[in-house]
């Protein structure tokens, strides 16, 4: 039976094996002294915890390149989460196969939730039309949503939207490669170039804002 102890997973994490304990002990799950846990047992609890164990039904709203690529990602499936509709305004897509199912008409979308039990509903429409589609969802039951839209949702208390902006996560990256670039030029001994800074005006007109020295 494989099993791993505090100390490698407290490694493999890059936390403290102290805290790591700890906090598996939240799960019920405490180990054995000298073999440590059951890794089968400890993938089972923390699935549990995360509601994993159990098939959680998923539509689609918006069936373009994006929500088209969703469809086909198969990470859904192992994780507990099964595509039950793909949804699209477009009535030429109407009964068209992406990933193995036909794309259905919005105009199905409160009855597609209640026959297959939605609680969580993907948006990949266009800005334009994600408050919309974002309302029916709600209306219909939906309580938990992923929003791709560029745009930020209003949803009613008690519903969750986590937002997904590829744009930001590139950002965030360019950040990091930026700052990677000037401390390599710092250990090269290059002085980055400063930005230029606003100008004030003084008694004798327009001045830099900082003078050198």
């Amino acid at each position: 039976m494989p099993t791993v102890s505090s100390e490698e997973l407290a490694a493999a994490a890059g936390v403290n094996s102290a805290k790591l304990r700890k906090d598996f002990s939240y799960l019920g799950s405490y180990g054995t002294r000298g073999v440590g846990y059951d890794v089968e047992y400890l993938v089972y609890q923390i699935s549990r915890e995360l509601g994993l164990t159990q098939d959680w039904p998923v539509v689609i709203v918006g069936i373009g390149n994006l929500g088209a690529a969703l469809a086909n990602y198969g990470g859904f499936a192992s994780r507990g989460f099964r595509v039950a509709a793909l949804i699209d305004a477009d009535p030429a897509m109407a009964g068209k196969p992406v990933a193995g199912m036909p794309v259905q008409h919005t105009d199905e979308l409160e009855k597609i939730i209640e026959d297959n039990g939605v609680s969580i509903g993907v948006i990949a429409t266009p800005a334009g039309a994600a408050q919309q589609v974002c309302e029916r969802l709600v209306a219909a039951g939906v309580t938990s949503i992923l929003n791709f839209a560029p745009t930020v949702l209003s949803v009613p208390d008690g519903v969750d939207v986590r937002k997904v902006d590829l744009s930001i996560e590139l950002q965030i990256l360019a950040f990091h490669e930026q700052r990677k670039a000037g401390e390599e030029a710092a250990a090269d001994g290059v002085v980055p170039p400063v930005a230029a800074k606003p100008h004030r005006k003084g008694p004798d007109g327009d001045v830099p804002a900082v003078m050198p020295a």
